[in-house]
């Protein structure tokens, strides 16, 4: 079954993280093991969110993964250079974020794309919390 590739919505502002294809992410079939990219996903997310909000406000609200959702359409190999993640947040949901990633190589090719669903937390209790208003114009274009 094809999947539809992620796109972002025109509103969305699209933060790219490089990636490092590393030895120890090439599994027995020569290529980057599919852990790898859940690993890839979380580090996009938080990448995201560590740029564009200070200490502060990141010392009061932490997110929680609570599920991952991978298509993986072209391997990357080890000599891979260029690779990088592409990531947007679709809309709020009380206090939950799906956030969209896809995954590149150095010529563009869409390599995987995943969703994660993030619940922010009150960094103190670790109690979910509605996103605030004032957070979500840093995820907008």
């Amino acid at each position: 079954m094809a999947r539809p590739h992620l796109a972002p919505r025109p509103d969305r502002e699209v933060f790219e993280l490089p990636l490092d294809v590393r030895p120890e992410h090439i599994d027995e079939n020569g290529h980057v093991n599919n852990v790898v990219y859940v690993g890839w996903l979380q580090d996009a997310g938080t990448a995201h969110w560590n740029a564009r909000f200070d200490a502060e406000t990141r010392g009061k609200w932490s997110w929680v993964g609570t599920r991952h959702e991978i298509d993986y359409f072209r391997p990357i190999p080890p000599e891979a250079v260029g690779v990088k993640a592409r990531t947007w947040v679709g809309d709020p949901q009380g206090p939950r974020f799906n956030r969209y990633v896809r995954i590149e190589d150095g010529e563009g090719r869409l390599c995987a794309q995943g969703v994660t669903e993030w619940v922010l937390v009150d960094a103190a209790t670790m109690r979910p919390h509605r996103i605030p208003a004032d957070i979500l114009p840093a995820f907008q274009r």
